[in-house]
């Protein structure tokens, strides 16, 4: 498989967090596409002057309305695979992952590139904990799910798709669209038969004053994670199961 990657950064009302996410983005090297997800705050206005000056190497995707990181994600995913691109690293636009980690997931990437790229995050003591512990629970079901395979933390978003494998899962669910996509698409992608390789990357969470923002909702989209178990768990035991069994065997004998 080739190795052709760029960075997909999904930008929904993402504040003063936008530019210098997209700038260090920028600085590793790689050509950078970020899909504007319906935002209302103007923060992608500071793009165009990056653009100008980008080279080509930045590419701005505005969708009219927001539809949710999945939907995002999906976008420019199909973008990125007309252009030619082999895998799609994505990291979030409030700035919470490190882009000085970028080159690490890369190499991972190329070294193995038929497989997940999941990264690992290590936090520090300004998550929140109510997030912490609440992701304690999404990861023990998605695991159940995979067998215990070593998807690690399915709520990370910052990780490497082999982009035609990511398109293949986003067309086997009309789900997976908003808060849901990270664990769901992790979990089809094991199925498939993508072997999750985990990488380090330390989070950070920015304070309100340092221009943070979060649009988690903590009873919408924790009832979202609830319904994803529901409809998971009996495709896993009825349909994916068996593939997924001979792909971890293979797995454990290469």
């Amino acid at each position: 498989m080739s190795f052709n990657p760029i960075i997909l950064i999904p930008s929904y009302n993402s504040g003063v967090r936008l530019r210098p996410t997209v700038e260090a983005a920028l600085d590793s090297g790689y050509p950078v596409l970020v899909v504007v997800d319906g935002s209302t705050d103007g923060s992608d206005r500071e793009l165009t002057q990056i653009e100008a000056t980008a080279a080509k190497r930045l590419t701005v995707v505005r969708l009219p309305r927001n539809s949710g990181k999945g939907a995002a994600v999906l976008a420019g995913a199909r973008k990125a695979a007309a252009a030619g691109f082999s895998h799609l690293l994505t990291m979030d636009s409030d700035g919470q992952h490190p882009a000085d980690r970028i080159p690490a997931f890369m190499e991972s990437a190329h070294t193995h590139p038929q497989d997940l790229i999941m990264g690992k995050p290590i936090f520090g003591p300004d998550v929140p904990p109510a997030r912490l512990k609440g992701r304690k629970l999404t990861i023990w079901w998605t695991d159940l799910e995979t067998h215990f395979c070593g998807l690690g933390d399915t709520l990370f978003g910052m990780r490497v798709y082999p982009l035609h494998p990511l398109l293949a899962v986003m067309e086997q669910t009309p789900f997976a669209r908003g808060f849901d996509f990270d664990p769901e698409v992790a979990v089809r992608m094991a199925w498939l038969g993508c072997r999750p390789r985990q990488v380090e990357a330390p989070v950070r969470y920015f304070k309100v004053t340092e221009g943070g923002i979060s649009h988690f909702n903590y009873i919408r989209d924790n009832i979202k994670l609830t319904l994803l178990h529901f409809r998971l768990v009996p495709e896993w035991l009825l349909l994916r199961q068996w593939r997924l069994r001979r792909s971890i065997r293979k797995w454990r004998a290469s």
